[in-house]
């Protein structure tokens, strides 16, 4: 199966482009956090304690932002319970639920490959077994 950017364009020419919104869902949803986010709550409900816990490192202000996306995005259900103190429930929707489905194969081929990855370029080089580019060079700044 060949997968490209072009490919792509051939059924919907605007995806992915400048603008369109294929590329804020896909920030939000392979974020760091958002998708360790997604992860936790694959396992079921959790309130706010049991989620920062989860999601070892996060810091109580990047989970606060990263669960208010995912539920503007409709991935997240977000349950305020009228108690004291209050209780607030977090889950996936339905739609959350759907791309978890997706995201957990790419998910699972990271954390498998990962310690392969990583290693090389902690010695200085790459996966690729080649040497990293000099800071400030022509690749750097080609974003």
């Amino acid at each position: 199966m060949q997968v490209s950017l072009e490919r792509f364009r051939a059924h919907q020419p605007e995806i992915f482009t400048a603008g369109c919104p294929t590329r804020d869902v896909l920030d939000h949803v392979t974020s760091k956090w958002g998708v360790l986010v997604l992860l936790a709550l694959g396992g079921g409900t959790l309130r706010w304690g049991e989620l920062r816990r989860a999601v070892d490192g996060i810091s109580e202000k990047m989970l606060a932002s990263t669960l208010r996306t995912l539920e503007r995005d409709g991935f997240v259900a977000r349950d305020a319970h009228p108690t004291i103190p209050p209780r607030v429930d977090y889950s996936l929707t339905e739609l959350g639920a759907d791309l978890l489905e997706h995201l957990a194969p790419f998910v699972q081929w990271v954390a498998e490959r990962a310690e392969g990855i990583m290693a090389p370029q902690s010695a200085g080089g790459t996966a690729a077994g080649l040497t990293a580019p000099a800071a400030g060079s022509a690749r750097d700044s080609a974003d």
